[in-house]
């Protein structure tokens, strides 16, 4: 079995998911693009230039658990097993809306998406992990979500946040002391299609913590958020 560790990133066709895939390349880890589009995937994955025997491309969507099983799978057959997994998949919708304003549907797909997608993802890659004693987990969260920043922008996406940090820390403490480090991110607000052009960071700057906690050494932290590879609050 090949040594270089193998990392699944979801919502990787664009965004903070492609850079973080073209960062983990660029680390000598062997990637696993997915996302709902495998059509858009594969185009994504055209411009990052690299070799086949590194990089494979498969259709996963967070709402449907075979679909992740399924990817699981192939990812095991092409490259053996993954040590990595990263969700990065989310959807932001109804994000002027008050609170209650907002359909109950609404809710209903943001979760299905931020934090229900998660744990089934977490539901199919992590227990492996734990037997073979190594793992990283890093949930791409917000500073939305944040306790002490909670607003009234974005109620559903700040709330699946909120409760995607919960998810992280719940699961870093079942996981303690078996080789797999669970931990969330703030990216920052970043110049995506979600975040717009005028966000005032790079999609380099959103994916490098994102990166390093993908590749912490044995010693590293877990059950922590972080923002540029410092802790914050929850």
């Amino acid at each position: 079995m090949n040594s270089q560790r193998v990392a699944v990133v979801t919502g990787a066709n664009r965004g903070i998911g492609f850079e973080i895939c073209r960062q983990l390349l660029a680390r000598g880890l062997r990637v696993v693009m997915t996302g709902r589009d495998e059509a858009a995937t594969q185009k994504a994955s055209r411009s990052l230039g690299d070799s086949s025997d590194s990089l494979m491309v498969l259709p996963l969507d967070v709402t449907d658990p075979r679909s992740i099983v399924s990817a699981r799978q192939a990812a095991e057959k092409r490259f053996g097993a993954v040590d990595v997994l990263i969700n990065n998949a989310a959807v932001l919708v109804h994000e002027n809306r008050d609170i209650l304003d907002i359909p109950a549907r609404g809710f209903q797909d943001t979760f299905a998406t931020n934090v229900f997608g998660v744990i089934e993802a977490c539901r199919a890659f992590v227990p492996p992990m734990s037997e073979r004693g190594y793992g990283r987990v890093v949930n791409v969260s917000s500073g939305v979500g944040q306790l002490s920043r909670l607003s009234t922008y974005a109620p559903a996406y700040a709330m699946s946040k909120t409760s995607l940090n919960a998810v992280t820390r719940i699961l870093a403490e079942t996981y303690r002391g078996r080789g797999v480090l669970v931990n969330a991110v703030d990216p920052g607000w970043v110049r995506t299609d979600m975040g717009g052009p005028s966000a005032p960071r790079s999609v380099e700057q959103g994916a490098d913590t994102i990166v390093w906690l993908a590749t912490l050494a044995d010693d590293g932290p877990t059950g922590g958020f972080f923002r540029d590879r410092r802790p914050i609050d929850w």
